[in-house]
C-alpha cells in the first residue's frame, strides 16, 4: 500500500515533528489492523519517540483516535472541493466524479473500506470522543451529496443522497465480504441508474 509505505517512511523521519510523525504511523496502524489492536507502544516505537511524547501532544489514545479521523474527514472535504474546481458549477459533473473515485476506491486492493465506518463498528461508545468525528463526517457527507443532487435539478435529492450513500456503504462492506471483482462498475452504473431514475 502505498500510503503505509509512506507513513511508515514519515515515522522514521526526525524532520517532521513528533506530533504529526505519531498521526502519520497511527493512521496506518489503525487501518491496517484496527484501533483496538493497536496500543500507544506500537504508536510511539513506529513514530520513532514514546509514550511520554505521544501522551504531551494527545491526552488519550481515545483523542489521538479522533484526530486521526479528523484528519480523514479533512482530506475527504478536500477532495469534495477538487471536483468542484474540476466541475464548476456542474453538480451532475462532481456527482459522476465522485461515483468515479469512490468506484476505484472500492476496487482497489489497498483499501479496507472507510477507515470512518470501521471505526463506529469498532467504536460502539456513544461517549466516546471518536463518535462525533465519526457521526459529524457521515451527516456532513450525506448532506453534501444531497445538496449536489438538488443542484442538478434530480427529484427528491434526499432519497437519491440516501440511495447514493446507502449504495457506496454497501460496496465498501461487499469489498471486505465477497470481493472487488467488477465492484467499481457496478457501483458506477447502479449510481448512473439511481440518477437517472430521479431526472425529471
Amino acid at each position: 500500500m502505498a500510503a503505509a509505505r509512506k507513513n511508515a517512511s514519515i515515522g522514521k523521519d526526525e524532520r517532521i515533528p513528533p506530533r504529526e510523525r505519531i498521526i502519520a504511523v497511527a493512521a496506518d496502524l489503525f487501518y491496517r489492523h484496527g484501533i483496538k489492536a493497536v496500543g500507544v507502544d506500537s504508536i510511539a516505537e513506529a513514530a520513532g519517540t514514546n509514550k511520554m511524547t505521544l501522551y504531551r501532544h494527545f491526552d488519550s489514545k481515545d483523542e489521538l483516535v479522533a484526530e486521526y479521523l479528523r484528519c480523514l474527514a479533512g482530506k475527504s472535504t478536500a477532495t469534495w472541493d477538487r471536483f468542484a474546481a474540476e466541475h464548476p458549477g456542474n453538480p451532475r459533473a462532481q456527482l459522476r466524479a465522485w461515483l468515479k473515485e469512490m468506484a476505484a476506491h472500492v476496487a482497489s486492493g489497498d483499501q479496507r473500506g472507510c477507515a470512518l465506518a470501521n471505526a463506529a463498528v469498532e467504536i460502539p461508545e456513544k461517549d466516546h470522543p471518536a463518535r462525533r468525528v465519526i457521526e459529524a463526517f457521515k451527516t456532513a457527507q450525506c448532506q453534501r451529496i444531497v445538496d449536489l443532487c438538488a443542484a442538478a435539478e434530480l427529484a427528491e435529492p434526499e432519497m437519491l443522497a440516501d440511495e447514493l450513500f446507502l449504495l457506496l456503504e454497501g460496496a465498501r462492506v461487499t469489498a471486505q465480504s465477497i470481493g472487488r471483482d467488477g465492484l467499481g462498475d457496478r457501483l458506477i452504473r447502479m449510481g448512473e441508474a439511481m440518477m437517472a431514475a430521479h431526472d425529471v
